[in-house]
């Protein structure tokens, strides 16, 4: 009998705890586009679909790459362009994604990049946050930064 009165109110507790998680990993339109968005970025990375990915890209983006190296958009795409670098293919294990105001959207994932870079393979399982701000009713990737794992 006192088994039933002490494991019933643990049952409803965690009924509870278990509910309001469900609630918290829902997500909105907005963070449901965002997470396409990055990972369509990546595709247009490796499938060479150059216009596309600049459409996305701001004109003041930093970018980060895991070995400290810095660019800008225009300096990713030329090096997309020329072969200086190559995305083979990546692999997002994980990503969740946080917006601000409506207008401002963080990306924080986890994958696997297989990439050419300076002519020399690598595979890199990488930690990445991205930064996207939306401006004129388009969602700009204004921030990138990676490390490795």
């Amino acid at each position: 009998m006192l088994l039933k009165k002490t494991c019933f109110p643990m049952l409803v507790i965690i009924s509870f705890l278990l509910s309001g998680v469900s609630v918290f990993a829902q997500q909105s339109p907005t963070e449901k586009f965002l997470l396409q968005l990055h990972e369509k970025k990546f595709r247009w990375m490796t499938e060479k679909k150059l216009d596309s990915l600049q459409t996305i890209l701001d004109e003041r983006l930093v970018y980060i790459h895991s070995n400290g190296w810095m660019e800008t958009g225009k300096e990713v795409i030329d090096d997309l362009k020329n072969g200086k670098l190559t995305m083979n293919s990546v692999k997002v294990n994980e990503a969740t994604v946080r917006v601000f105001k409506n207008n401002t959207g963080i990306v924080n994932g986890k994958g696997v990049f297989n990439v050419v870079v300076n002519d020399k393979q690598v595979e890199l399982s990488l930690y990445y946050t991205e930064v996207y701000i939306k401006k004129k009713n388009n969602w700009m990737l204004v921030s990138r930064h990676a490390c490795k794992l």
